[in-house]
């Protein structure tokens, strides 16, 4: 079910028990308030119907003829109270009710009427006046007191459902409220963490079950997004390798000719003293053809392992064997340029969990830049150091070129950001940045114009677990 019309369903819900638990007050405070209504009217009749019992007694005990007029009036006054109230008194006792009292306040009238018309005060009559009152008197006394009894059974009911629909709107508030809030929470912090991790290079994807509702959509959507980013920068990363790999071509190219022309100049000498040597210079003019092939095929497989298309494969490496290879990769690009590289390795660093072939394109990147920033005859320096307690590797490269003016330095690791006019594509660092952002590091750059750049690279150690698992 969707996450609206969960929400809707939960609102009908409790408001369908309120406008319930209303509907039941507003029915029972009517009752309440009919069966008040009676009660005080029925109060009025009883004291009145006192007063005709004690008017009676006035009659035939102390020979008052005025009682049996007064009782009349009364008798009359009660009618009409009965007539005048009948809708009130049916709604709050019923029909049936409501007719014995009319009944025996009728038959209590006739009897006081043939009285007061004989003016008898013989024992008969008064048997018979005295039966009457009684008769009407129990019945106005029951009818009183069924109507506490329906009053109180009223009240108690009232009580019983009010705390029921309480306790239902209790229950629906306090467990099922929190587990759709839970859920929607869970999806949203879910979502929010991708959206952190895609923030910072980290193009993963939400695993597990994904729910049919909208938050489910969505997870759906940025999955899609992280997988389409994702791919996004490996064709950016392999792009901007196959551009260094332009410039690095130049290089190999003419780092290859050096050993070709030993190998011909050994090949030469080797025929004009063929004949006079010995057979053990023979072997060793051989073994230096040997190794010239094996200074070109090192050369060689460098260059593709840096071009070859790699998934990203996270390993517990050694920094400065990284260094070490790329400078081989770029050496040639120092020696035309008449760069002085100065290293300055520390030992014993910690262990980094990273893909060596893009930290290798990060470095080679650096030193490019570093390169083509210098004029023949400046140093690079490129120094490795512990992070501050051994949490990570710390990587310099300082040059000393013509540094980056302030205004742009918060600029140069925006895609697209060159400034080399068309001979920069813009990508480098860039690429660089998310690469280092990827393996959790960062990288940061400190410049000062005519005096040089220096490109600080901190990279994670790898934990226990991930050195344990190599």
């Amino acid at each position: 079910m969707t996450i609206k019309k969960t929400l809707i369903l939960h609102g009908a819900i409790i408001i369908g028990l309120l406008v319930l638990t209303g509907v039941f007050a507003v029915r029972d405070v009517g009752n309440l308030s009919a069966s008040s209504r009676y009660m005080e009217i029925q109060e009025r009749l009883n004291s009145s119907f006192l007063e005709m019992r004690l008017s009676e007694k006035n009659y035939f005990l102390f020979k008052d003829d005025l009682a049996i007029d007064d009782i009349l009036v009364m008798v009359q006054a009660a009618g009409e109270t009965l007539d005048s109230l009948n809708q009130d008194m049916v709604r709050a006792i019923g029909l049936q009710k409501y007719q014995d009292l009319r009944l025996a306040l009728g038959q209590y009238r006739q009897q006081v009427e043939r009285i007061a018309t004989g003016k008898s005060r013989d024992e008969a009559s008064e048997n018979i006046l005295r039966e009457a009152g009684r008769r009407l008197m129990e019945v106005s006394n029951r009818l009183t007191e069924d109507e506490r009894t329906k009053i109180g059974a009223l009240i108690t009911k009232t009580k019983q459902g009010m705390l029921a629909s309480f306790l239902l709107i209790l229950i629906l508030a306090v467990f099922f409220t929190p587990l759709i809030y839970r859920r929607i929470l869970a999806s949203l912090n879910k979502v929010s963490q991708l959206a952190m991790d895609i923030s910072e290079g980290r193009f993963r994807k939400i695993d597990g079950p994904v729910s049919s509702d909208e938050l489910g959509a969505v997870i759906r959507a940025m999955n899609t997004m992280s997988e389409q980013l994702r791919l996004r920068e490996d064709e950016l990363v392999q792009s901007r390798k196959l551009n260094s790999l332009g410039i690095l071509t130049a290089g190999v190219a003419h780092e290859i000719t050096n050993p070709l022309n030993n190998i011909s100049m050994i090949a030469q000498t080797y025929e004009a003293v063929y004949d006079i040597l010995p057979r053990e210079e023979r072997i060793g003019f051989m073994r230096k053809v040997t190794a010239e092939c094996e200074r070109i095929q090192a050369i060689v497989i460098n260059l593709l392992d840096f071009a070859k298309p790699k998934v990203a494969s996270f390993l517990c490496g050694d920094v400065n064997d990284v260094v070490r290879r790329t400078l081989q990769l770029v050496r040639n690009m120092l020696d035309v340029s008449n760069i002085e590289v100065v290293l300055d390795l520390a030992e014993g660093l910690p262990c980094v969990r990273m893909d060596e072939h893009q930290i290798c394109q990060v470095f080679v990147n650096i030193i490019t830049n570093a390169i083509q920033a210098m004029s023949p005859g400046q140093t690079l320096a490129i120094r490795t150091k512990p992070a501050p307690g051994y949490e990570g590797v710390v990587i310099d490269f300082q040059d000393t070129g013509k540094g980056i003016p302030p205004e742009i330095l918060s600029n140069i690791f925006d895609p697209f950001f060159s400034t080399k006019g068309v001979d920069g594509t813009g990508l480098g660092l860039s690429v660089s940045y998310g690469i280092i952002k990827n393996h959790l590091g960062t990288i940061t750059a400190q410049s000062e114009v005519n005096k040089g750049t220096t490109f600080e690279i901190v990279l994670p150690a790898a934990k226990p677990m991930e050195d344990d698992d190599e």
